[in-house]
């Protein structure tokens, strides 16, 4: 099997999977349903269409930089109605949070995802529509032809920016990977369909280790933003 890397670096980010409408939560790293529906924007796949080859592959998240917790107050007022009415909702985001992650799979199937998230076809966004990626999602040395999900995620060099965060932050590394026979952890986020009034979704399996920070390579940082920057 070959891996596909992509990294999901942001200020905001959000990965809900078990709220709707008032109260919108955020999971502490990126959802399997989040993700299906990033690569489905980047190939330009109608969410009516079956996704029965995206959800087949097999996700694993390293978390280079856990986010913070954001909460945010939302008031909509609906003026189409003859007594306007007005809707209180929550919805929480994760700041700052950078992610690796990683989908296991045949080839063919993986080159292609690779060049739409090269070229995507729609604007790509990390788990809502609201929180664009500040960096690109696809890596031009993403695809390893002959790695496996553990080794490839374990392998790739830190995400981070500067060599003082990684030896402040980067000693060991959370990992997710997905695991449908021993994985410990449940999460409803496994899609069988996108459709308009037909959304549903499977619970997942997944397991959850601490690896080694890889090596820091400069070459491959980018200069960002924080959040709390951009929000001054």
């Amino acid at each position: 099997m070959a891996t596909l890397l992509l990294q999901c670096v942001a200020p905001l980010q959000s990965w809900g999977t078990q709220s709707e409408y008032i109260v919108r939560d955020t999971g502490r790293e990126p959802s399997k349903s989040g993700i299906i529906g990033l690569l489905c924007a980047a190939l330009g796949r109608d969410r009516a269409k079956p996704l029965d080859d995206l959800a087949q592959l097999r996700m694993g998240v390293r978390v280079d930089h856990e986010g913070k917790i954001l909460r945010d107050f939302h008031t909509i007022t609906n003026k189409l109605k003859s007594k306007p009415s007005t809707t209180l909702s929550t919805r929480y985001y994760l700041t700052d949070a950078m992610f690796l992650v990683g989908l296991e799979g045949e080839i063919g199937l993986l080159s292609e995802l690779n060049q739409a998230l090269k070229r995507p076809v729609w604007s790509l966004f990390l788990g809502r529509k609201s929180c664009p990626p500040s960096r690109p999602t696809h890596l031009p040395d993403g695809l390893k032809v002959d790695q496996d999900l553990k080794t490839a995620l374990s392998e790739y060099p830190w995400l981070g920016q500067n060599k003082v965060k990684h030896e402040e932050d980067g000693k060991q590394l959370r990992m997710i990977i997905e695991d449908m026979k021993k994985g410990q952890s449940f999460v409803k986020d496994q899609p069988v369909s996108f459709a308009k009034f037909g959304r549903k979704f499977h619970p997942r399996r997944t397991a959850t280790t601490f690896i080694d920070c890889p090596r820091y390579e400069p070459e491959a940082s980018y200069p960002l933003m924080s959040f709390q920057e951009i929000a001054q």
